[in-house]
């Protein structure tokens, strides 16, 4: 079996829970925590665009942000951004409003960007994966709420997407609600057409998380996401602490 590259998201899915207001002390204990235990990227936020309610430096995820904190040599930092934002900000243009959000790669600690999307904006979001792979960055394409897509949907992403214009699929069970035996058989939909790294985002509405991670991986996904705890939104994910366990 190929390495499993484990994702840490605790603070950007566990900031729902606090408006992504961490202390630098607390991010400091946490990435000293990843870094010994072997995950290999963290998701140390979102990357997005200014709110007018109060969120904390991990909603946004600047480059100055990042740039003061101590992050260890052996980690790899990720974030996110939801395509819906960059499909209705300002001009709608999503490639310009990209280009607010990001400089070259050399300038910046982030090593891999998510695009969150449901299936109707993958598409619409190509442009700016293409955009951020010119600039050196590792992309993935998340689609979300993969157990409302259909069959020939789920077969659908892998002709949409080649394997040049992203770097990962990702597909999340949002809602926490699929079964464990529908897990290969959406992977083998996504492999009619995708040939390349794929990664899952499990919730634990139902108890399964961790058993939809196993699946997910005996199935062939090279990626996984987890949570210290399962912290995130809803009933939380995949708990780091058992994914290490097991991958580790």
């Amino acid at each position: 079996m190929s390495k499993i590259k484990i994702l840490d998201c605790t603070l950007r899915d566990g900031g729902y829970y606090n408006n992504w207001d961490f202390s630098n002390k607390l991010i400091s204990k946490y990435l000293n925590s990843m870094s010994s235990c072997g995950v290999e990227y963290v998701e140390l936020g979102f990357r997005s665009f200014e709110s007018n309610t109060f969120k904390g430096a991990c909603a946004y995820a600047q480059d100055e942000f990042l740039n003061s904190l101590k992050i260890p040599r052996n980690l790899k930092v990720a974030v996110m951004i939801n395509a819906s934002e960059l499909l209705n900000y300002k001009t709608k243009n999503p490639l310009q409003n990209i280009k607010i959000l990001f400089e070259k790669n050399k300038n910046s600690l982030v090593k891999l960007v998510r695009l969150a999307c449901h299936y109707h904006e993958v598409e619409k979001v190509l442009v700016v994966a293409s955009w951020l792979k010119k600039q050196k960055y590792k992309v993935a394409i998340n689609l979300m709420q993969i157990d409302q897509r259909s069959d020939q949907e789920i077969e659908t992403i892998g002709k949409i997407l080649k394997k040049d214009s992203i770097d990962i699929l990702y597909f999340a069970d949002s809602m926490g609600g699929l079964e464990t035996i529908n897990i290969g058989k959406i992977i083998n939909l996504l492999k009619k057409n995708w040939d390349g790294d794929l990664g899952i985002h499990t919730h634990d509405n139902m108890s399964r998380a961790i058993e939809n991670t196993n699946a997910a991986v005996k199935a062939g996904v090279k990626w996984i996401d987890s949570t210290v705890m399962g912290m995130g939104r809803g009933p939380g994910n995949a708990k780091t602490e058992y994914i290490v366990l097991q991958y580790k």
